[in-house]
């Protein structure tokens, strides 16, 4: 039962707070950073675009570098998600093995304490993953990560710190919603536990260490419930604030994972101010905590008051001395990316891939049915807004064209699911129209039902790289129709009919097949447990890999549009799609 919290304990807590605020974040006796979901930005370079970029890891060692040459010790923390996104660390990962990961080069260069495992860290795979637990100077944390020999976490559940004699607890967990995204093998010998279970079994150990500060470090996002919500779900992807509110403890808890940018305090159950923490991505934030003590003069013991700020990278310069440590890996790095793989005859645009077939997602398609043989390809724009220019691609253009590291699957599916699948996919994406004015994608509007503008554009209310369609089947997509009763399968592309009631193998990558999206599950009613029994076979190496070495052997592609479906009324579809392309991209 939740303890009732009357408004002058609110009022304290919030003038509280607010006056160390007003302190400049300049106060205080221990400062804790935190960094979150890098995504490989290490250096201010995109290996993927070949240009400069404004803020990177390098821009956050010069932070670092000024808070801790002042008088008050810092706590250097980062919240997972490190070892996907640039093409340098995909070449620490699986190109140069030999020589010292670039994540642990920056971390122990910068004197992090600790950090938590987020879930493309787990998508890089054991040899990965164990391998950094050996080159970092410190533990990577994730206590609901389980061995499921040993019943004990895999990682290390908690830390204990000691700054200039304040002894903090760090305590980690990762997102428990892994097992719906991620083929088994990445993390065999493994399982996710619930989060708000797990904190409530170590919360009474890390108190035995007697710490003065106990820090959650979750790579798992701050889901902005308006209620305490404590029943916990073991796929609770968000799922930080029912531990904010129902574990009594923890002091400050920092998260990760959805990429928000968060500052805020709450009331727990037993009546005490919780910082919360959430600092964004690719290093545009730093999120800093001011902490203050007290001792207590009837226990003895420490009283923490804290105070959260989020600060902008981009208002520091990139570390010379940081930058100096990579000079000949960016080099060979850059080489890597440059190598020129194979010449294409026209330029492939994701921009077409939101209005119907496109030569960008169809690429994708024609490779990924060679690859398996199966009869039908699912697959999505993995990229927003990127192109590939005709002429020569490199091994870059191809970070552009699939930026996730998914295996490829070929799993078995009834024609009536591959149906249910794609009008799951459809309904995300399309709006249902009336007429030739209304818009054919869906987007994010306002209360007031207005289309959300941000910075000058529209955004969509849905991930495009949700937005799968199929090639191998010829289908109409009739946008004038309510949402699940939109799709007509008139057969395979070849001429073959196709049946509802009869088996098909289908080509999707391995986020897609573990159920991500919800594609399989909510759409084609297969329940979670039983995709692992439609699986036929997997690669053993990511798509990515096998795309490079198709184009390779190709030598010279003619990319097209296959036109194997499309989008009616033709003419409400013509009109709606220029309208809506100049909302997403402009004139």
């Amino acid at each position: 039962m939740r303890t009732k919290i009357s408004f002058i304990q609110y009022f304290s807590i919030f003038v509280s707070a607010l006056v160390i605020s007003c302190k400049g974040g300049a106060g205080g006796d221990l400062i804790i950073l935190e960094t979150t979901d890098l995504h490989g930005v290490v250096l201010p370079w995109d290996f993927t675009e070949q240009k400069e970029i404004g803020v990177s890891l390098a821009s956050i060692a010069s932070y670092v570098k000024k808070v801790k040459s002042e008088t008050v010790p810092v706590l250097l923390l980062d919240n997972g998600d490190n070892l996907q996104g640039q093409p340098s660390v995909y070449y620490s990962n699986f190109i140069d093995t030999v020589s010292t990961h670039i994540n642990a080069v920056a971390f122990n260069l910068l004197g992090y304490d600790a950090i938590s495992v987020g879930n493309h860290d787990i998508e890089a795979g054991h040899a990965v993953y164990d391998r950094l637990v050996g080159e970092y100077d410190f533990p990577m944390l994730a206590a609901n990560a389980v061995n499921t020999s040993s019943g004990e976490p895999y990682f290390k559940p908690y830390t204990i710190i000691e700054k200039r004699g304040i002894r903090i607890a760090v305590f980690g967990m990762v997102t428990p919603s892994i097992p719906q995204w991620l083929p088994p093998e990445l993390y065999s010998g493994m399982e996710f536990r619930d989060m708000l279970e797990t904190a409530r079994k170590y919360m009474p150990l890390m108190k035995k260490e007697k710490p003065d500060l106990i820090v959650g470090l979750f790579h798992s996002g701050w889901d902005q419930r308006s209620e305490e919500n404590g029943s916990g779900s073991h796929y609770d992807e968000n799922g930080v604030a029912s531990i904010a509110y129902n574990v009594p403890g923890f002091d400050v808890i920092l998260c990760g994972h959805n990429h928000n940018v968060v500052n805020t305090a709450i009331v727990n159950s037993a009546g005490d101010s919780v910082v919360i923490i959430e600092g964004g991505s690719r290093a545009q934030k730093i999120g800093r905590v001011d902490v203050s003590f007290k001792r207590d003069k009837v226990t003895g013991k420490l009283k923490a008051s804290a105070a959260g700020s989020i600060v902008d990278a981009g208002d520091y310069k990139p570390d010379p001395e940081f930058m100096d440590a990579f000079h000949d890996r960016q080099a060979a790095v850059n080489e890597y990316v440059r190598k020129v793989i194979a010449k294409s005859e026209a330029e492939m645009s994701s921009r077409e891939s939101y209005f119907g077939s496109s030569s960008f997602v169809d690429m994708v398609h024609s490779i990924q049915l060679a690859i398996t043989g199966a009869d039908i390809s699912f697959t999505a724009p993995l990229s927003f807004d990127v192109s590939i220019p005709a002429g020569q691609i490199t091994v870059g253009d191809m970070f552009k064209l699939y930026r996730f590291e998914n295996m490829l699957y070929t799993m078995w599916m009834t024609g009536s699911e591959i149906l249910k699948y794609l009008e799951y996919s459809y309904s995300d994406w399309l709006n249902t129209m009336k007429g030739p004015e209304d818009n054919l994608l869906k987007f994010q509007r306002t209360k007031d039902g207005k289309i959300l503008i941000r910075n000058g554009e529209a955004w969509l209310k849905n991930q495009p790289y949700n937005f799968d369609s199929a090639a191998g089947i010829d289908y109409i997509v009739d946008a004038s129709k309510p949402e699940g009763k939109r799709v007509t399968i008139k057969s395979f592309s070849d001429g073959t009919p196709f049946e509802m009631n009869k088996r098909y193998t289908i080509a999707v990558n391995s986020y897609r097949g573990n159920g991500g999206g919800g594609h399989f599950t909510e759409g084609a009613g297969i329940s979670a447990s039983k995709l692992p029994e439609r699986l036929v076979s997997s690669t053993d190496k990511d798509l990515r890999f096998y795309i490079l070495g198709y184009l390779e052997e190709q030598q010279t592609i003619r990319p097209a549009a296959l036109n194997n479906w499309k989008i009616v009324p033709e003419d409400w579809v013509r009109k709606a799609a220029t309208r809506d392309y100049e909302l997403l991209f402009g004139k």
